[in-house]
């Protein structure tokens, strides 16, 4: 069966409409991707990793998923993987030269954080997670239960 271009026109527009109604309806129906809002600190995350963001100022928390050996080379930083809530992962290098390392990390651990953001493809990396030595860059900090590590 053969539709004329005004009966394809019409077609397209009911099923526009229809689909339109269902998502009105049904916001997640056509998604597998949770919608739930991120905490504030992810979104922020999320949208610095959307918009391809660095040099932002972020809090936030996740889960290490991966622990990596320690940076060794100049400045000394220790490094792990977390897992952020919202899904994206996100490298954190630690200088360990400037704050305390965080002993006996292992992965299950969460970790509350603030730091700068920098952008890159496999999720962005997280550092100053110390205080300023010379008091120019925001303190960042990470926490594991009630230990502070700044």
């Amino acid at each position: 069966m053969k539709l004329s271009r005004r009966q394809r026109k019409l077609f397209i527009l009911m099923a526009a409409l229809l689909v339109s109604g269902l998502y009105a309806k049904y916001p997640g129906l056509f998604s597998s991707v949770d919608n739930r809002a991120p905490a504030k600190g992810q979104s922020t995350i999320a949208r610095a990793y959307r918009t391809r963001t660095s040099h932002a100022q972020v809090s936030g928390q996740g889960m290490v998923i991966r622990v990596l050996p320690d940076d060794r080379q100049g400045i000394r930083h220790q490094k792990f993987i977390l897992r952020l809530p919202t899904g994206q992962s996100l490298l954190v290098a630690h200088n360990i030269d400037l704050a305390a390392r965080i002993p006996d990390l292992k992965k299950g651990d969460r970790i509350s954080f603030t730091g700068e953001y920098e952008w890159n493809s496999k999720g962005g990396v997280l550092h100053w997670t110390h205080k300023d030595p010379h008091g120019r860059h925001p303190a960042g900090r990470l926490m594991r239960g009630d230990e502070l590590y700044q």
